[in-house]
């Protein structure tokens, strides 16, 4: 892996959703408070047997080059080797939305 650029899966919050993305890059960013990601990787291969989650990423970030992040909506960072599947799943109720907000429903 030392002759290409390093991949890492980003796991972050999003609207109730646990969101994991591939991605080149990713950077402390300028604006306080903020992961900026870039170089989005998606599986490219046109095949039979389509992964509607990742088609669903593929439409939402179509046309982005940098995105956002709050830090507080990350989940997990991983360095990673190969390339897995990009996909938005449920929360589940073991992930609290910070900060917490007791009596209300974020």
């Amino acid at each position: 892996m030392s002759g290409q650029a390093p991949l890492y899966r980003i796991q972050f919050m999003n609207n109730g959703k646990n969101y994991q993305l591939y991605v080149r890059e990713i950077v402390q960013s300028n604006l306080f408070g903020f992961l900026e990601i870039a170089d989005f990787v998606f599986d490219t291969q046109s095949a039979v047997l389509v992964d509607p989650s990742e088609e669903r990423l593929k439409n939402e970030f179509s046309g982005v080059e940098r995105s956002y992040i709050p830090i507080q909506a990350v989940i997990r960072i991983d360095a990673v080797t190969e390339r897995g599947s990009a996909r938005i799943s449920d929360l589940g109720d073991n992930v609290t939305v910070f900060p917490y907000l007791s009596g209300k429903k974020p």
